[in-house]
């Protein structure tokens, strides 16, 4: 039987680091990887997600279809990690379900076909 992740930090973690890898923009998708990995850090994620928003908002002035992939991405990881700290404002609930539907977007813009590259919790295997 193959394990799969059981937590939504580490579902979240494979396509921020596959992604992180092969996006140019890197610098909020690494942010969102040290938050991730440093639960201590996570109320971060609040200010995180208002810079990807002004990065949302300068891709669509462009319509810069593939950066606003990425960056819907990017905020629904930063809703979910602040979410997760359970300090006041929350964002919306529902954040941490368009997790993968989002990466599946994205990875598809990159030429992934297999959705097991993007997630274990999406492998055949």
């Amino acid at each position: 039987m193959t394990r799969r992740p059981t937590d939504i930090i580490t579902a979240m973690l494979a396509p921020l680091t596959l992604f992180e890898a092969r996006c140019e923009d890197k610098a909020t998708l690494r942010k969102l990887i040290v938050l991730a990995e440093d639960r201590s850090r996570r109320k971060e994620a609040h200010s995180l997600f208002s810079e990807i928003r002004q990065k949302t908002l300068a891709a669509e002035k462009r319509k810069d279809e593939f950066a606003l992939a990425q960056y819907a991405f990017e905020e629904i990881c930063a809703k979910t990690l602040y979410n997760l700290t359970h300090e006041p404002a929350p964002f919306d609930p529902d954040s941490p379900f368009w997790i993968l539907p989002l990466a599946l977007d994205l990875g598809r813009r990159l030429g992934i076909t297999d959705p097991g590259e993007i997630s274990p919790l999406l492998s055949t295997n």
